[in-house]
């Protein structure tokens, strides 16, 4: 059993988390090509009712042809919701307004959109869709930890950062900065400050709000496997074989996606 869950995490962080994150980047563009033609897209931390986003709403496009991604990004940087693709840290700005916003982006897992925007030099462009139309960007440069920051935009500036893991795939030993800036939008309403930014939506934070999922996928797991046990007794191994496979690799998934989100946010 201890072989076959480090088999299926392996497998789940390497393999399945990629399939994972192609099927929910498809949900992200119809739903969000559906509020751009209803003109209800987001362009503050309210919906068009004003009620406050939740983790996981679907906030614009992001296209960088130069290293080939295109990610819907969405509202939120937990390692949860970062499953998706990338994610827009709260208590900043939209991307294209006025002020700073950040962008984080896994490095390898979940499809890894932003494994290679280190590759961006001085220069380079590439563009963001939103509610508010398109912004095109200008790459300032990349840095790194103990690195000077730009100067701080001006009042007809958009300072965007993308942000994701430094190291080697799956073992990251650090954070890298991408620094752009475009000409602004208005901003609209942040409901969210830096001070009340939960703990795992800060860059290579792990999320453990769901570790009771953990716990119960645990023990649906044993639950599963002395059922097996009792079953391969009394009604003899190709019953068992055939009902319990099925249901113990779904209870293997179910563990080392729970296990997955434990994770850094940015892996």
């Amino acid at each position: 059993m201890l072989a076959l869950l480090l088999l299926a995490f392996v497998l789940n962080v390497t393999v399945f988390s990629q399939i994972q994150h192609v099927v929910a980047q498809q949900q992200l563009a119809n739903e969000f090509r559906e509020e751009l033609v209803a003109g209800t897209a987001p362009v503050s931390e309210g919906d068009f009712n004003d009620h406050l986003l939740a983790d996981g709403a679907p906030l614009g496009i992001l296209s960088i042809p130069s290293i080939g991604v295109r990610e819907v990004f969405v509202e939120g940087t937990s390692a949860d919701t970062m499953k998706n693709g990338p994610g827009h840290r709260r208590d900043t700005v939209l991307p294209g307004q006025v002020g700073v916003s950040v962008l984080l982006g896994r490095a390898a897992a979940f499809g890894g959109p932003f494994g290679r925007i280190q590759e961006l030099a001085p220069g380079d462009t590439f563009s963001i869709r939103t509610g508010q139309g398109e912004s095109v960007f200008t790459v300032i440069g990349v840095r790194y930890a103990g690195d000077p920051a730009p100067a701080a935009p001006t009042l007809r500036q958009s300072r965007l950062i993308l942000e994701t893991a430094r190291g080697a795939s799956f073992a990251p030993d650090g954070v890298a900065y991408v620094d752009a800036q475009a000409v602004a939008k208005p901003a609209g309403a942040r409901q969210t400050t830096f001070l009340a930014l939960p703990s795992e939506d800060k860059p290579m934070a792990s999320d453990t709000s769901t570790v009771w999922a953990l716990v119960f996928a645990l023990q649906f797991m044993v639950i599963a496997e002395i059922a097996a046990v009792w079953s391969y007794r009394r009604l003899g191994a190709q019953k068992t074989w055939v009902v319990f496979v099925p249901v113990t690799i779904l209870a293997v998934l179910f563990v080392t996606n729970q296990v997955t989100i434990l994770l850094p946010n940015l892996l």
